[in-house]
């Protein structure tokens, strides 16, 4: 099959059309329910009691499911977890929203700012901020790419609605490099590895474990990493309109995030145990692997204001408007702000952000 009716290259304001109807049409068939964007938005003050008995949340964050039990925190959900689906892409987050199969998720900045973009109404409850660079540009077997400035002129995997799509475009930025100066390939970030190792782009971000079991295979073949110090700032809690506008689920979503900050403080603190809970025995990358990437980590943080958040978030937006991907929007109705605070209160002061 020829490349082009298997990888489509990005067409600036045509991406976004055919993104929203791609995703619109599939949720449609999803769920009978999925017929229009939840919008409705939350009131209100957020419920400060327990959930009442019998409130049910679909939880897309794999990490916490992974840390609760070794973390001893299982026991201090008050309410039922009705499934952890092992989803955690943008594009599915926001199908799973549009079809009432996802309550609660976790993501990058990006996919809030998508999901507004298609009309899915959806608000981010926690916020934990990361200064230093996630992702890696992985180039294709065999390829003389060294830096960003050896992008100009190839093709780029680029996933819209993910944070890899952002860095990409906050490279090519900082290096002086115009998108239409590139080919920016429009695949979902789950398509990446193949890509590369079939060379139908010659460059694409990964994270990790994903990096390393890449470069583990194909390193002795050519493949390397770029490295940037693009960062990718936020990781999000986000959850559809009307979960938050239902008290008893807004209860259980304001019960989850302090667990989730707890988690994610306790997988830093026992690094050898979640090395070997997560990396091995989830991802499939060997115990040296896993203490090279856990090494490479930092502390995570959790900001007391999240102006700084909404800030960043509202460039990105910018960023992709300028680049004719997203209408433009302010992001600031992206943010609950019912919820500000409560992830970094439930952690001890060195896992806060203050500035």
């Amino acid at each position: 099959m020829p490349r082009h009716d298997t990888y489509r290259t990005v067409g600036r304001r045509s991406f976004l059309a055919l993104t929203g109807a791609t995703v619109i049409g599939t949720l449609a068939a999803c769920s009978h329910q999925a017929k229009t964007a939840a919008r409705a938005e939350p009131v209100g003050r957020l419920p400060s009691g327990a959930p009442p008995p019998g409130t049910k949340l679909s939880i897309a964050v794999r990490s916490t499911k992974l840390q609760l039990g070794p973390a001893g925190l299982q026991d201090d959900v008050p309410f039922t977890v009705s499934q952890w689906p092992n989803l955690s892409a943008g594009p599915d987050i926001i199908q799973g929203f549009r079809a009432h199969s996802i309550d609660l998720a976790v993501n990058a900045g990006i996919p809030p700012i998508q999901a507004e973009a298609i009309g899915v109404g959806a608000k981010i409850v926690a916020v934990q901020v990361r200064n230093n660079p996630s992702y890696v540009f992985a180039t294709a077997p065999g390829s003389d790419i060294r830096t960003v400035a050896d992008f100009r002129g190839r093709k780029i995997g680029f996933s819209q609605g993910q944070a890899q799509g952002v860095v990409v475009l906050r490279a090519l930025k900082k290096a002086g490099i115009a998108n239409k100066d590139v080919e920016l390939v429009a695949l979902p970030s789950t398509q990446f590895l193949t890509a590369l190792q079939s060379k139908q782009v010659d460059v694409a971000p990964l994270g990790e474990p994903t990096l390393t079991k890449y470069l583990t295979q194909y390193g002795k073949d050519g493949a390397r990493g770029v490295k940037t110090d693009v960062v990718d700032l936020l990781s999000v809690l986000w959850a559809p309109d009307e979960v938050l506008s239902d008290k008893a689920k807004a209860a259980a979503v304001r019960s989850f995030v302090p667990l989730w900050a707890r988690g994610l403080a306790w997988a830093w603190e026992n690094s050898d145990e979640w090395i070997d809970t997560y990396y091995v025995k989830d991802q499939g990358v060997s115990r040296e692997d896993g203490k090279r990437i856990v090494a490479s980590l930092h502390t995570p943080q959790f900001p007391v204001s999240w102006d700084k958040a909404i800030a960043w978030e509202q460039e990105t937006a910018d960023l992709m408007a300028a680049g004719g991907f997203v209408p433009k929007q302010d992001v600031t109705g992206l943010f609950d702000r019912r919820f500000e605070g409560l992830a970094a209160k439930a952690v001890p002061a060195r896992y806060r952000e203050t500035s």
